[in-house]
């Protein structure tokens, strides 16, 4: 990952620091703003919803279209929306979506499993394409959907919400511009009990896999973005099964220890069992952290020097933005929440589970 200068952390947010007070600044002052990237919704599970709802307050996108399987959702969704009938598809006529001019792009909020198919459909409808983390359950098809969209022209992104979060901003600034000196030691670890036995996230099939998968890729990102560099080695331990009846086919729960080039290590754990969501940075010549950290927020932090305080975002509605404001000015998107982001982030959960399956073995990280 890129080292990101002071001024590139305050176009990227949008948010800088003068004296002691928080400026709101456009950072593309010369742009039509009666234009909108017209969305459509692929899957309206809770996390769709929150997207909506995000979208919905945007200054440069819209909710225009829905992709389900439930009728009585693209119903209900078709009203609060104002959707029309000709934008609203299921997942057999979902091909169609090619030819329909009101639709600019195609935010993919799938089990995993099904990410890859649905975003190489939408780059062969010709349309630009987000996609929900993890990208997809192997490495190797997240090759095949960067490729996909290479070869139809259009542009892929990760719906890295954390990535335009201004506390996690400030993170990558205080981690990449050693602030405190080099980070050696980090902590990333979040957790939530999951207790619904037909949740598609228990299903191996579907998610790819537990914790890891959902909440553990946030860990990894964290820990890339406050180094700005990509782990070489990992060292990884399964945990107890408590509830083999829910957890037959995922993990319960898992920890891991990244290694980085620059000798820094981060130590974490994801689960299924437990409420845990925080992050520590400890340097050189200080330190720095979020409790709560990776969630929705709002986040609480803190440095050695004292605390940190910065305006709560709707993290759904800033990151549709600023993503489409990119596509609106024909501008390529910034290289930290593309799809090649996505794939290095599971070339490093297929390596934690690697060197659990191992019983712990050191694994590289290729």
């Amino acid at each position: 990952m890129k080292i990101i200068s002071r001024r590139k952390f305050i176009s990227y947010s949008g948010i800088g620091a003068a004296a002691t007070a928080l400026q709101v600044q456009n950072s593309r002052p010369i742009m039509d703003q009666t234009k909108k990237i017209n969305i459509a919704l692929v899957g309206l599970g809770r996390y769709a919803t929150y997207l909506a709802e995000g979208i919905d307050t945007a200054k440069y996108c819209r909710v225009a279209g829905i992709v389900t399987g439930t009728p009585s959702k693209a119903e209900t969704w078709k009203k609060k929306y104002n959707i029309p009938g000709k934008n609203i598809y299921n997942y057999q006529n979902f091909d169609n979506i090619a030819s329909n001019k009101d639709i600019d792009l195609i935010y993919v909020v799938l089990p995993n499993a099904m990410h890859k198919e649905y975003v190489i459909r939408a780059a062969k409808a010709g349309k630009h394409v987000i996609v929900e983390k993890p990208m997809a359950i192997t490495a190797t098809d997240c090759r095949e959907m960067i490729e996909a969209c290479k070869k139809a022209g259009v542009q892929l992104a990760m719906g890295y919400r954390l990535h335009y979060e201004p506390y996690h901003m400030e993170l990558m600034r205080l981690g990449q511009q050693k602030v405190f000196g080099n980070v050696k030691v980090m902590e990333a670890s979040l957790g939530y009990k999951s207790e619904d036995p037909k949740q598609w996230r228990h299903n191996k099939t579907l998610a790819g896999g537990g914790p890891l998968m959902n909440l553990g890729v946030y860990c990894v990102q964290v820990a890339r973005y406050v180094t700005g560099e990509e782990p070489l080695t990992v060292t990884a331990q399964f945990g107890p099964v408590t509830r083999p009846d829910l957890f037959a086919e995922v993990e319960e729960s898992i920890t891991w220890q990244l290694q980085f080039p620059g000798g820094a290590m981060c130590n974490s754990i994801t689960t299924y069992n437990s409420q845990i969501d925080r992050f520590y940075a400890g340097a050189e010549k200080g330190s720095f952290e979020l409790s709560p950290a990776i969630s929705y927020g709002p986040f609480i932090g803190k440095t050695s020097d004292g605390p940190l305080n910065f305006p709560a975002t709707n993290q759904q509605q800033v990151q549709c933005d600023e993503i489409c404001k990119k596509i609106l000015a024909k501008e390529s998107l910034p290289s930290h929440i593309t799809g090649e982001e996505g794939w290095k982030d599971m070339k490093v959960l297929e390596a934690i589970y690697a060197s659990a399956l191992s019983g712990g073995t050191k694994t590289q990280i290729n």
